[in-house]
C-alpha cells in the first residue's frame, strides 16, 4: 500500500493571481494499493466514488505517461481528507497530486519532481496550487508554453496564517465567470508593482509593507461580491491589526497573515463572525515546509 500526504494550499495570496501560492498545514492523506480488478474507493462523499474521482484520473494520467496502465487490474483508493472541498484551499490540487504520486509509486514510474509538477499542472490546469503542494513553503510558478516554471520562496516562520472558512462552498468555475475579460492598464501596473514588494517584503522581513503589498485589483473584489459579509470579515481583519489579509484561492475563505505572537486574533474573530446566518470556521495554520510525502506501508 501507498500512503501519500498532500498539504492543503493558498494561492494568489493578494495580487500573485494565478502565480503565488503557500503550502499549510492542513492534509489530505490518500491509501492506494491495487486490487484484483475494478475501482473501489472508501472516505469520500458519494458522487466522487467513480471513474471521474480527481484522485483516479490523475493516476490513469500518470499510468498512461510512464508506460504502465495496460498492467493495472484494480485500484482501491482511501480518503483522510482535512482539507475542505471547495473553499479555495487546494483540495483539487491535493487530490491529482496524490494521484500522480501514488500512480508513480506503484507503476515504478521514477518521475522526477520536475516531471510530476507538469503532470499534475496539465490536469489541474494551472500550477499556483500545485507547487507548492508538491515543494511545500511558498513558491512562484509560471507556464510558458508547455513547460512550468517555479521558484521557492522561504516563508518566514515568525508568521502564521489565521483562515476563516465558511460553511458554504464557491466553485472555480463560478469563481472565474465574474472575472472581466479585460482590465484597465493601470490595474495592470497596480499588481505588477504590489506582488513585487510582496516578494520583497516577506523574503527581507519587512512585514509592516504587506498590508499595502498583498492589495489586488485583478480578482478580489469580483469574487467578493460572491461571498456574503466579505467587506465586513475583511475589514474586521484589518482592524484586529492582521498584517494583511486575502482571498485564499478563488474563496471562500478568506485568510489574514499574522505575527506568531499574536494570539488573541482567532477568537476575536470568532466572536465578531458569530453574529452572521452563515456559520464560519476559525482555524490557525502554518506555513508546511516539506510540500507531499510518499512512503510505502
Amino acid at each position: 500500500m501507498v500512503e501519500v500526504r498532500v498539504p492543503a494550499t493558498s494561492a494568489n495570496i493578494g495580487p500573485g493571481f494565478d502565480c503565488l501560492g503557500v503550502a499549510l498545514n492542513l492534509y489530505n492523506r490518500f491509501y492506494i494499493e491495487e486490487s484484483e480488478e475494478g475501482l473501489f474507493i472508501d472516505g469520500c462523499e458519494e458522487s466522487y466514488k467513480n471513474e471521474k474521482n480527481l484522485v483516479y484520473v490523475a493516476m490513469r494520467r500518470c499510468f498512461e505517461r510512464i508506460g504502465s496502465e495496460g498492467r493495472q487490474r484494480g485500484i482501491r483508493i482511501n480518503f483522510d481528507s482535512d482539507i475542505p472541498i471547495s473553499r479555495g484551499l487546494g483540495s483539487s490540487a491535493a487530490c491529482i497530486l496524490g494521484g500522480v504520486l501514488a500512480a508513480n509509486e506503484i507503476g515504478k514510474g521514477n518521475l522526477s519532481k520536475d516531471e510530476i509538477l507538469e503532470i499534475a499542472s496539465e490536469i489541474e490546469g494551472h500550477p499556483d496550487n500545485i507547487a507548492p503542494a508538491l515543494f511545500g513553503g511558498m513558491t512562484v510558478s509560471v507556464k510558458d508554453e508547455d513547460r512550468v516554471y517555479y521558484e521557492k520562496i522561504r516563508f518566514p516562520q515568525s508568521l502564521k496564517f489565521c483562515a476563516v472558512i465558511p460553511d458554504f462552498k464557491l466553485s472555480t468555475k463560478d469563481s472565474r465567470a465574474v472575472l472581466p475579460d479585460n482590465i484597465p492598464y493601470k490595474d495592470g501596473v497596480y499588481n505588477v508593482g504590489r506582488v513585487s514588494l510582496l516578494i520583497a517584503a516577506l523574503s527581507n522581513g519587512n512585514f509592516e509593507l504587506l498590508r499595502l503589498a498583498c492589495k489586488d485589483r485583478l480578482h478580489e473584489t469580483y469574487r467578493g461580491s460572491l461571498i456574503g459579509n466579505y467587506n465586513e470579515i475583511v475589514g474586521e481583519c484589518s482592524r484586529l491589526n492582521s498584517l494583511c489579509v486575502f482571498l485564499s484561492g478563488a474563496g471562500p475563505t478568506i485568510m489574514a497573515v499574522l505575527k506568531e505572537e499574536d494570539t488573541d486574533f482567532c477568537r476575536q474573530m470568532e466572536a465578531f463572525l458569530s453574529k452572521f446566518k452563515s456559520k464560519w470556521v476559525v482555524k490557525e495554520l502554518k506555513s508546511d515546509s516539506y510540500g507531499a510525502l510518499v512512503a510505502n506501508t
